[in-house]
């Protein structure tokens, strides 16, 4: 049992708080009950629907349910995946529709018309048989803006997510993963350090194989 007053990180998925065992009201945790699907390129909640072909601002979709912080692992329940139908040919209508899909513009994969954007495809190591060391990997430093250096801020380089104070941070403040993720035949990874599992659950605890500056705004 942990001592009331220690704080503890929320192993629930995308919460990733942390609290104590005297300061854990109900409502107080925000997560995703049921894990995530990958499918041509998009990434999708299976909980609450909403998707996203960026992994990152996947990771920053709200949890849509709520309840009590828990230090205990989040068990998933394995997604039950639809039949797709396979596309029909494409028409001539359906060619000319496309000028006007903001998805096929911008390369992304789209059910509708066919289109697909490119894939990030790895030579796939499991986790375990990879001899990783942290890479000298320096993420740049964040650019100034006028913020209070006491204040708690949370880092959004991939694979942190720690909050932080600008008074403390420096060039090997954060442990991160510089990217990209690859999701590739049921495998899911980074393509920086060449780790690649089946689970998501193992995944998200992949450890960080670069040191850096925490950024609490990476997209600046």
């Amino acid at each position: 049992m942990e001592e009331r007053g220690v704080k503890v990180r929320c192993q629930r998925i995308g919460c990733d708080a942390v609290f104590s065992e005297h300061d854990n009201p109900d409502a107080s945790c925000q997560y995703h009950p049921s894990g995530p699907i990958f499918h041509d390129g998009t990434k999708e909640w299976s909980c609450c629907k909403k998707r996203s072909h960026d992994f990152s601002l996947f990771l920053q979709i709200p949890g849509c349910k709520t309840g009590k912080h828990t230090s205990e692992k989040q068990v998933i329940a394995p997604v039950k995946k639809n039949t797709v139908p396979a596309p029909a040919p494409a028409s001539s209508t359906n060619a000319s529709s496309k000028d006007y899909c903001s998805r096929c513009r911008q390369g992304f994969f789209c059910s509708d018309h066919g289109s697909q954007g490119k894939l990030v495809e790895k030579p796939v190591n499991v986790a375990g048989d990879a001899t990783s060391e942290t890479k000298n990997v320096v993420a740049p430093k964040p650019p100034k803006k006028i913020v209070d250096i006491n204040e708690p801020q949370i880092c959004r380089n991939q694979g942190c997510g720690l909050t932080f104070k600008e008074k403390d941070n420096h060039d090997t403040a954060c442990s991160y993963h510089p990217g990209p993720a690859v999701f590739h035949d049921r495998m899911k990874g980074w393509k920086c350090c060449d780790i690649h599992v089946k689970e998501f659950d193992e995944f998200i605890t992949i450890p960080p194989c670069a040191k850096g500056w925490h950024n609490a705004d990476p997209g600046s």
